[in-house]
């Protein structure tokens, strides 16, 4: 069953390639010419939130960089260096962190049981739960609370963004990448807008919350 599989997927790229041929006899010698996305895109790893087919884009229009519930660190060098090589050398225009309704990371940092070395990982998101507090704790339905949170998560992930050097450097230097906070849901399909484009210190106060974290 499994080898079958494996082979049904080869057997989708052969006809996947015929289809793209079809269309554009050159288009994997132009695809093999370099690439010039416009946007680098920051979303969770979750296998129901696939960036180019839920934004009707197509291969080259995004660089990409995945993980559990689209998380920014300040000490995760594999993303750091993703940004740095999209900001400085691609030269994309906009940096979307990307989360969704339902995400499994989310809802585990809201409970209390251990999940291993995830924890350490879910403990940003723990932080803008407790962070947030006051505000969660107004609404009274437990689901409510999920979607706020993964709401506010993605504003924190923003946040991170605009605070790296590597953001504040382009700012700094006029390029006015622009930052944004988008939720997909997957109940319907539609992408929902959480902030504006940011696209200076200015506006990232404007967006986002700054206050000393206790």
């Amino acid at each position: 069953m499994t080898e079958d599989y494996i082979k049904s997927l080869l057997d989708n790229n052969q006809e996947w390639v015929k289809e793209q041929l079809a269309e554009d006899p050159d288009v994997f010698k132009k695809s093999a010419m370099g690439q010039e996305p416009k946007v680098l895109w920051l979303g969770c790893s979750d296998s129901r939130v696939p960036p180019n087919e839920i934004t009707g884009t197509k291969p080259g229009d995004f660089f990409v960089h995945r993980n559990i519930a689209n998380l920014v660190s300040y000490t995760d060098f594999n993303f750091l260096s993703v940004l740095k090589y999209a900001v400085e050398y691609l030269g994309v225009e906009h940096v979307i962190v990307c989360g969704h309704y339902q995400c499994g990371g989310v809802k585990a940092a809201m409970g209390t049981a251990s999940h291993g070395i995830l924890d350490n990982w879910l403990l940003q998101i723990r932080d803008t739960m407790h962070f947030y507090e006051d505000e969660l704790e107004k609404l009274t339905n437990e689901a409510a609370r999920f979607d706020r949170l993964v709401e506010l998560s993605a504003i924190e992930q923003v946040s991170h963004l605009g605070n790296t050097n590597i953001i504040r450097g382009a700012w700094e230097k006029g390029n006015k990448v622009q930052l944004h906070a988008w939720v997909y849901n997957i109940g319907s399909g539609f992408i929902n807008t959480i902030t504006g484009g940011i696209y200076s210190v200015e506006t990232l106060k404007q967006h986002c919350k700054f206050e000393k974290r206790g």
